[in-house]
């Protein structure tokens, strides 16, 4: 692991990403969708209900009006899909997180994909504890959610969680989920975290998860974003602050992270699998991450558009 010192020489004002917008360089910020030029492919679709996307995160507060046409499946498991307190963390982590995905087009929220099945595994119970790093769980947790997930018909998981009690039995049992869900053809894509360390862990140094770091309006990753070899060669950026969405008793809130910078890729991969339905996870996937330097800690920002025209060139061969 680099020094955690080394974390300010990548994320100072001074930085400007190789694959930020124009505005970068023109000091103006733009919106979450324009950063990651996500609005195009919005045009084209709204998402294809044979898609589904796992969210592996607190329950969701399936009442909220701007889902009420959505698709929502709960995968069972040992907590509920739906919101038994919505003043705890977990469910206003996991609504905030479903509303970038696959709010009602025209909320609030980025709402990215609504015609999609959103598949719900809950991971983290519903307590009120707040901290600002991602909420945990163990490596056998979350290989048994991803599995359950996998088995449900999901094509990407969403993921934002942080490891507890590590263990060599716990962490390979991991990798061999994540190697089972590689040649199933499922991608993850994972919250890189928020300690503001530089290093990886078992899910973002595992070569098929997609890690996501945050940034700003302006395409520069923020002070709090864990960075890595790892996540600088195989991630992603998106944006980590001014990203409104659903909020429980049918409100909205801000929120800020990498857990609401990794939804706008899975969003992006839900689009690009509903426009070019046969594409492999594989293609999807390299037309994501492929095109950009990667030898630095700190990875692109995600350019939905630049991969979309990839797909086209690649569909007409």
């Amino acid at each position: 692991m680099l020094p955690t010192a080394l974390v300010s020489r990548f994320t100072s004002s001074s930085y400007r990403n190789p694959a930020s917008p124009a505005s970068a360089t023109t000091g103006k910020a733009c919106t979450p969708l324009d950063l990651v030029k996500l609005r195009p492919l919005m045009e084209l679709s709204s998402g294809r209900v044979e898609i589904k996307i796992a969210l592996i995160d607190g329950p969701v507060a399936t009442d909220h009006s701007d889902l009420s046409n959505t698709k929502i499946r709960e995968i069972p498991g040992r907590l509920s899909g739906t919101c038994d307190r919505t003043n705890s963390v977990a469910c206003t982590h996991g609504t905030f997180v479903a509303g970038i995905l696959c709010a009602r087009r025209g909320s609030a929220a980025p709402a990215i994909c609504p015609d999609c099945t959103l598949l719900v595994r809950p991971i983290f119970a519903e307590t009120t504890s707040q901290n600002r790093d991602l909420p945990s769980a163990t490596p056998d947790e979350l290989a048994t959610a991803i599995i359950d997930c996998i088995h449900a018909g999901a094509q990407v998981i969403n993921l934002s969680a942080a490891l507890t009690q590590p263990s060599s039995k716990g962490e390979r049992r991991l990798a061999e989920t994540l190697d089972y869900s590689a040649r199933r053809g499922v991608i993850v894509v994972a919250a890189a975290g928020n300690q503001g360390t530089v290093g990886g862990s078992a899910i973002t140094r595992h070569p098929w998860v997609i890690p996501v770091i945050a940034s700003d309006l302006r395409g520069r990753p923020l002070s709090y974003s864990n960075l890595g070899n790892s996540i600088g060669q195989r991630g992603l950026a998106a944006a980590g602050e001014g990203v409104t969405s659903l909020a429980v008793n049918d409100q909205q809130r801000s929120f800020g992270g990498t857990s609401a910078a990794a939804p706008f890729v899975t969003g992006a991969i839900a689009l690009l699998l509903s426009i070019f339905p046969k594409a492999t996870a594989a293609a999807v996937k390299r037309a994501l991450t492929s095109g950009a330097s990667r030898t630095t800690v700190v990875p692109p920002l995600l350019d939905a558009s630049a991969a979309y025209q990839l797909l086209v060139t690649q569909s007409r061969r």
